[in-house]
């Protein structure tokens, strides 16, 4: 690139409450479940259900949750997030790097505002989810409009879709799992938990079963490890309408009548622990599973800041 050009990077995640708190969770969840991205039946209907139901009887439930994972310097997502930033920019002196949630903050356009008042003219866009949903990935290449169709002028764009089977990643992804392993001992099962969606999404043309299925296909064929003692599930599942099967929770209930004691349990789809993985996955499916008769239970942690991680997304964004 020219002396004229300033390259400037992006990186995009979900968002996360400003604190554990009603009041806080409650804004969150307004803005977050407000996109009919993320729920897209009806919008005169869903508000009403929303704000009547959904965001009254949730936000104080969710609230408690995060305050069993909160961490002294604030949410994990949050605290991880601007820990990968930070590593990215060491590795790339003079680029400018900045973070955006979705939903929350920093906010998208907080983002963008600052790499364009350091004078960004071509901008690397990272949706950090391994594989697009049009629920995540999609929701940021909106939001992203929405910024840009109110200026005159805007930067030059570079927007990674998805890396589900970048080979840096599946070896990031088996390197955690061998370290668990090598820790831990190995389990009767791996088990691959993604974040659901809708059946009736996929059906509709989204592509995230399929790379969600590719990441497992690798991962399974570089670990030295029993193709067939490693699982996939989906976790995470809201409101009445079918999601992705098998369910991550039904799972770990069922896994001790079938003689499985011992589980290691990962999260391939979230870049950075969050309370879906710290507290769902790493207490809430370990409860289902011990009082289901498992023995066992222990929880990979996804891979945050880890140099192999940085690395990646560093030649993601070239």
């Amino acid at each position: 690139m020219t002396n004229q050009h300033k390259r400037g990077v992006l990186l995009v995640n979900l968002g996360t409450p400003d604190a554990p708190e009603t009041p806080a969770v409650k804004r969150y969840l307004k803005q977050f479940l407000s996109d009919p991205r993320v729920v897209d039946v009806s919008p005169l209907l869903w508000q009403c259900i929303l704000r009547g139901i959904v965001l009254p009887f949730r936000s104080p439930r969710v609230a408690k949750l995060y305050q069993s994972v909160w961490m002294e310097e604030g949410s994990p997502l949050l605290v991880d997030s601007r820990r990968q930033q930070a590593a990215l920019a060491a590795q790339m002196p003079g680029t400018p790097v900045e973070l955006g949630m979705s939903y929350g903050s920093p906010s998208l356009e907080s983002a963008v505002d600052a790499l364009l008042a350091q004078g960004v003219t071509h901008l690397d866009v990272l949706p950090l989810y391994p594989q697009y949903s049009c629920s995540t990935t999609a929701a940021v290449f909106d939001g992203l409009a929405d910024i840009f169709k109110r200026r005159r002028t805007f930067p030059s764009l570079h927007f990674i879709r998805s890396y589900a089977t970048h080979p840096l990643y599946i070896e990031a992804l088996a390197q955690s799992a061998e370290a668990a392993f090598a820790e831990h001992g190995v389990p009767d099962r791996l088990i691959l938990s993604y974040h659901g969606i809708p059946v009736r999404y996929a059906k509709e043309g989204d592509v995230y079963p399929a790379e969600c299925e590719a990441t497992t296909t690798l991962l399974r064929e570089r670990l030295n490890f029993p193709a067939e003692h490693i699982m996939h599930t989906y976790q995470s599942r809201f409101g009445r309408e079918p999601w992705l099967t098998p369910y991550t929770d039904e799972t770990m209930k069922l896994l001790p009548s079938k003689g499985v004691k011992s589980v290691q349990v990962m999260c391939p789809g979230f870049s950075a622990d969050c309370l879906e993985t710290l507290e769902e996955i790493k207490e809430q499916n370990k409860a289902f599973f011990l009082s289901s008769g498992g023995e066992e239970y222990h929880y990979i942690q996804s891979l945050n800041d880890a140099d192999i991680h940085i690395k990646l997304l560093q030649e993601l964004v070239g």
